[in-house]
């Protein structure tokens, strides 16, 4: 990959969980809009390969940083990276996360820590890192991809769906504090949607082959709708018709219910 200049006119936006998935049609979505781009997941192999596609197809530079953001000290590491290259960053978008479908108890510590390590940990490094330079800049974009699992408990997916409820909560808590600083804060609550990450959980769990197609979202509409909020500045973007129904439905209805019907519908794929 050849080294670019580190002036650009261009906005520059930092994609984590870039190797596929929403990550990667998010990717495509800010390239389209000539946004330049450093992509950050742990495949190394993925990114580049996305990046040659996306600087071929929009004439667009990408610089590709791998890394783990589970790690504890990886988010300074990557801002520090940055720094150094002289590469400022306009839009963070927090896409790394992992999900484990089971009942709890049948799941290691282990399992439920990595959860907690990058839907969590990682994504508050990543906001604690990058959005105060943004601030003192007086500009900035921050999309924090959630889950409409955020909005309700889900047995068999209790861990993953509390981090995303953290996640909600942080997004929409920052979307108020720094009102007036120039810095939006959009979180992204998708519903089930076709990626690697649905795919995994199918081959881990058979039950979950039976969800219905029309509720399975496609990858790019997600990410389409993530990226539009995100320029908006909306606060709360979550896609597809059933799943704002769902969402609306969750939030007007007494806790006991939300927990009853959770764990109706939760039990049935253990």
């Amino acid at each position: 990959m050849s080294t670019p200049s580190t002036t650009t006119a261009r906005p520059t936006a930092l994609i984590t969980g870039a190797s596929s998935g929403i990550g990667a049609s998010l990717a495509r979505c800010f390239a389209r809009a000539g946004h330049d781009l450093v992509l950050v997941a742990r495949s190394a192999d993925k990114l580049h390969a996305l990046a040659d596609d996306l600087k071929a197809r929009h004439g667009i530079t990408v610089w590709v940083e791998p890394a783990d953001l589970a790690q504890r000290d990886a988010a300074a590491q990557l801002l520090a990276t940055l720094k150094r290259k002289r590469h400022t960053v306009d839009v963070l978008v927090n896409c790394a996360g992992v999900l484990e479908q089971a009942a709890f108890a049948k799941m290691s510590p282990v399992q439920h820590q990595q959860i907690i390590d990058l839907n969590i940990s990682g994504l508050t490094a990543m906001l604690a890192h990058f959005v105060p330079p943004m601030v003192q800049r007086g500009k900035g974009r921050v999309l924090n991809v959630a889950s409409i699992a955020a909005f309700q408990p889900v047995p068999t997916l209790a861990t993953y769906a509390a981090s995303k409820a953290y996640v909600l909560s942080l997004s929409e808590s920052l979307a108020e504090e720094l009102k007036g600083s120039g810095v939006s804060v959009t979180a992204l609550c998708p519903g089930i949607t076709a990626t690697p990450m649905l795919s995994h959980a199918k081959d881990s769990n058979a039950e979950l082959s039976k969800i219905p197609g029309f509720l399975i979202g496609a990858v790019d509409d997600v990410a389409q709708q993530g990226f539009e909020a995100c320029m908006n500045g909306d606060a709360i973007c979550v896609p597809g018709v059933i799943n704002r129904a769902a969402m609306i439905a969750s939030r007007g209805t007494p806790k006991w219910l939300v927990r009853r019907i959770g764990g109706l519908f939760g039990r049935k794929t253990i």
